[in-house]
């Protein structure tokens, strides 16, 4: 192997402020993480009930079209 130097000692100080800037992140995105949350969830709830009403207007969409085509087909065979 290689002779590597000795490594550095690095300053106090500078461990304080990185310890401090990730102790700091953390805290901030666990702040953020729990707000957008809440948007999410107030969001997710908003769509539930459209997914009700949607699901709802397709299925009578779908339903029309078959009777239609059902009516169409009679009077082809006729």
């Amino acid at each position: 192997m290689a002779d590597l130097p000795a490594p550095v000692r690095v300053s106090p100080v500078i461990k304080f402020f990185r310890w401090s800037f990730l102790g700091a992140g953390i805290v901030w995105g666990a702040f953020h993480l729990n707000r957008f949350s809440k948007k999410e969830n107030a969001l997710r709830e908003v769509e539930s009930k459209l997914k009700a009403e949607r699901d709802a207007k397709l299925a009578a969409e779908k339903k029309a079209a078959a009777e239609r085509e059902m009516a169409e087909l009679e009077k082809m065979t006729r």
